[in-house]
């Protein structure tokens, strides 16, 4: 324990007058994005939100220029910061050199999702039942965006959110694809099914296959969280279970892995059916 009147001696890398950016400790009401996509997609997408983008000292390729280039265009002001000073405030964070402070985005809800839903006459949903892992979820994100997918629908509690983490690894997905959380799974389920949305869930014993079932129409995908699959009360209010063909000797897949499989079976039998970009 040092005494009252020692100077404790400055943490390595820092000297006593450099200023250390704020790291985690962000706001209420603002957020941190991190990476060239995520930050490129933020400006893109939502570049009402930006306040500020961080950029790391001395770099000036094109995919930083270009960063700069369309924050100067939003009227953003753009800040440049030494490559140890962005590693020591976020460590955990692989940020590319490129962060971006700004408002938090409003969540959606279920009033939210029953807007989207009016808005198109053949809807694809895709929902994750307790998703806890954010590379799992920003990887989804990815690939619902890719599959065009109406909007992704997962718990409020116990599952993962939009953090920074989620939205490096969505590559810019987080601000294209509607992500509705809800209080209670079961009942929204519910609620999409009197709507006229079929429900089908994924299970590996169950017995139809992906392939032979009817994905097309209005319709929602329902993939389960990492080791337990499906709950009991999702099972409940799905219209039927299917399988992904397995032929190795791996018993399952990784949630985002099977989610690219489903979603593109999906979108593989609506185009055949004609019903390409209606979702």
């Amino acid at each position: 324990m040092a005494r009252a009147n020692e100077h404790r001696r400055p943490a390595r890398g820092r000297g006593r007058d450099q200023a250390r950016p704020e790291g985690r400790a962000v706001p209420a009401g603002e957020a941190l994005v991190y990476g060239l996509h995520a930050v490129a997609a933020l400006l893109e997408r939502a570049r009402d939100r930006v306040h500020e983008v961080i950029l790391q000292e001395g770099r000036g390729d094109a995919r930083i220029q270009a960063l700069v280039e369309r924050a100067t265009a939003a009227g953003v002001a753009v800040t440049r910061r030494p490559r140890q000073e962005l590693d020591e405030a976020w460590p955990e964070w692989n940020h590319q050199g490129a962060l971006a402070r700004c408002r938090e985005s409003a969540p959606l809800g279920e009033q939210d999702l029953a807007e989207l839903l009016q808005r198109v006459e053949q809807p694809l949903l895709l929902v994750l039942d307790g998703v806890q892992d954010p590379h799992n979820l920003g990887a989804c994100l990815r690939t619902a965006d890719a599959a065009g997918v109406t909007a992704v629908v997962a718990p409020r509690d116990k599952a993962a959110g939009l953090t920074p983490v989620v939205r490096k690894v969505a590559c810019g997905a987080a601000e294209t694809v509607p992500f509705v959380t809800v209080t209670n799974l079961a009942r929204t389920l519910r609620g999409l099914r009197e709507a006229g949305l079929w429900v089908v869930g994924t299970a590996g014993e169950a017995e139809r296959d992906i392939h032979h079932a009817d994905l097309t129409g209005p319709l929602v995908l329902i993939l389960g969280a990492e080791g337990k699959g499906l709950r009991r009360l999702t099972r409940v209010h799905c219209d039927f279970l299917v399988s992904i063909p397995l032929r190795g000797s791996v018993s399952s897949l990784n949630v985002s892995v099977a989610t690219g499989i489903c979603l593109f079976e999906a979108l593989r039998q609506r185009d055949a059916k004609g019903e390409a970009g209606q979702g």
